[in-house]
């Protein structure tokens, strides 16, 4: 999580827990610290569920990514794009 969500103390959070339930209900993330340390964030179900549920399913969550953004239709060759990428050399030489 980023640095620039709205951070509380656990004392402030109980103090102000349906307000910042409301704001996570909202799209924002809220971040409870102890001691200044983050413990915690409060995010909304949705946000929760949609973390939750692509755990584990890389491969699942990329075909997604492909036919929603139509991979294919743009007939990319990875040999092509990344043929300069490694470098193929032999590497530096060690004396021990």
């Amino acid at each position: 999580m980023s640095d620039s969500l709205p951070q509380y103390s656990i004392a402030q959070a109980r103090n102000q827990l349906a307000q910042l339930i409301y704001q996570a209900e909202q799209g924002t993330p809220v971040e409870i610290t102890r001691r200044g340390k983050r413990v915690a964030i409060i995010l909304s179900t949705e946000d929760f569920d949609r973390l939750s549920s692509s755990k584990g399913r890389f491969g699942q969550s990329l075909a997604e990514f492909r036919r929603q953004w139509g991979i294919e239709m743009l007939d990319l060759n990875p040999d092509e794009i990344f043929q300069d990428v490694r470098d193929r050399s032999s590497g530096r030489e060690v004396s021990l």
